[in-house]
């Protein structure tokens, strides 16, 4: 079930808010804590539209309320006796409240600083004191809290709530539901949470389909550090919608990406986008790695088949699709379109490294543009025989058939930046922005009025994340939803 917790200064603040999030919630529970006003249950509890938990937090537990413990405890015993559909009382103070006929109890144990070791203690503990629903949300220090939380869902003999708080915990409050998880609290809207780490009602339902999840539901997602940006949760989650699949996607914040893909064998994740700092570590992390990724250096995109972890480089596919179908058919013997064809790298780093090596590896002679030449050299070195480096400056006069941008320049918040003059952008070449944040970069709409043919980062995005889906579904991608999803999310965000 969705909990949708309601927090306001004021009565009439909260009933608006209760009945805006009827349709997001299975329960609503009225954290009557936040009340600058004195408490009128019987005003709240009128006309409810769902079932309702009764909370009243205090500061030590993460609330907000002000008064005594013993004035604490006469508003949870006044619900009780008011015919609450819940009342969330802690473990400390559960001893001094009456149970009444109609009420469920929630048992609750916060702790803010860390994931304590002793769970099943704390559970039974809970259990012990006449809990019907036992909640137990504890700060995740680190992405593996979030697998003991699972591990106690799975052994509990009670309706039970385990999950992290924080960022790191998020995934718990998603995939909480395939281990069996009685409630998950998600917010009426941004700004609204209750607690650190809360997803809003709105994405639980939509972005991540909660209500479809079981225990059969197959586990993806991107690992990085931040990776609360990616577009990767929206576009797979709505591939797997439209491919009837039953899976989730969810985004997992990670410092120690060999210990978590370690660990996480434990729950049989499915497969893994990897993004920034995560490439090379989790090429190092895998038992088997594609030919392109062993030479790039990276992956980008892990496979889980009978506990055996492949890595593959879905970018480098993706650069190569994109150009290939960019710069005409394939000629005789299936050569590749890339073959002979001139391409200009701006840049020599991650993203730079895969482009020189796709490029060159398809017969193109391959330049790579950077403002420190040692660098590039670097680089043309590890690509081989058909790649030279030059200076950033030398742009201008070049000559070329592709143009790859491999930097973050233009990038939001910085749009007004190119790392190409206009004067090097040449008539009828192609222009290639990997950046797709904005979805048009000043050097798309320049390269578009100098005539150049272009394609933007949100080509070579899509792509990469149609290869992905492939090789973990064996099923064709919806390329046409998930460009809506993205463009659509692009968009809402300016």
């Amino acid at each position: 079930m969705i909990c949708v917790p309601i927090i306001d200064p004021t009565i009439e603040g909260m009933r608006g808010k209760v009945q805006a999030a009827a349709d997001l919630a299975d329960l609503i529970e009225l954290r009557v804590d936040s009340l600058e006003e004195p408490v009128r249950l019987e005003a709240l509890l009128a006309d409810r539209p769902r079932p309702v938990i009764v909370t009243c937090r205090a500061r030590a537990e993460g609330g907000l309320f002000k008064g005594s413990e013993k004035a604490r405890c006469a508003i949870l015993q006044e619900a009780i006796d008011v015919g609450a559909s819940y009342v969330d009382v802690e473990l400390a103070s559960v001893a001094g409240i009456r149970r009444g006929a109609g009420t469920k109890l929630i048992v609750s144990v916060h702790d803010f600083k860390r994931t304590p070791r002793d769970l099943a203690r704390i559970h039974r503990d809970a259990l012990a004191a006449g809990a019907d629903i036992v909640k137990i949300a504890a700060t995740a220090t680190d992405i593996a809290d979030n697998l003991r939380m699972f591990e106690l869902l799975v052994s509990a003999s009670a309706p039970t709530v385990a999950l992290c708080m924080g960022e790191v915990g998020q995934i718990s409050r998603v995939l909480g539901r395939k281990f069996g998880a009685a409630i998950t609290y998600g917010s009426l809207d941004a700004g609204q949470e209750s607690a650190p780490g809360q997803i809003t009602a709105a994405d639980l339902r939509a972005l991540y389909r909660y209500q479809t999840i079981d225990q059969h539901t197959e586990i993806f997602g991107v690992i990085g550090r931040p990776v609360s940006h990616s577009m990767s949760p929206a576009i797979h989650n709505a591939a797997f919608d439209e491919a009837g699949i039953n899976a989730v996607y969810v985004p997992f914040l990670v410092d120690d990406v060999a210990a978590f893909l370690e660990a996480f064998r434990e729950i049989a994740v499915r497969g893994y986008s990897v993004t920034l700092p995560h490439k090379e570590a989790a090429l190092a992390a895998c038992d088997e790695v594609d030919d392109a990724a062993r030479r790039v250096g990276a992956i980008n995109t892990v496979l889980a088949e009978n506990g055996t972890l492949k890595g593959f480089n879905c970018d480098y596919a993706a650069v190569v699709t994109c150009l290939e179908k960019a710069l005409g058919k394939r000629g005789r013997g299936r050569r590749s379109p890339l073959a002979g064809k001139r391409v200009a790298v701006v840049g020599a780093g991650g993203v730079a490294r895969t482009v020189a090596f796709a490029a060159s590896d398809h017969g193109a002679e391959v330049t790579i543009y950077n403002r420190t030449l040692k660098r590039g050299k670097a680089l043309a070195g590890d690509v081989g025989d058909r790649s030279v480096a030059a200076r950033l400056g030398d742009l201008a006069g070049a000559d070329y058939d592709a143009l790859v941008n491999c930097t973050p320049v233009g990038m939001t918040p910085d749009v007004d930046a190119s790392p190409v003059p206009a004067e090097a952008l040449r008539k009828g070449a192609l222009v290639f922005d990997t950046v797709y944040t904005p979805l048009e970069t000043r050097l798309i709409r320049e390269a578009r009025h100098a005539g150049c043919r272009t394609l933007t980062g949100l080509d070579m995005f899509i792509t990469q994340a149609v290869h992905q889906f492939g090789l973990w579904t064996g099923q064709k991608a919806p390329r046409g939803l998930m460009r809506r999803v993205v463009t659509q999310r692009l968009k809402v965000l300016g």
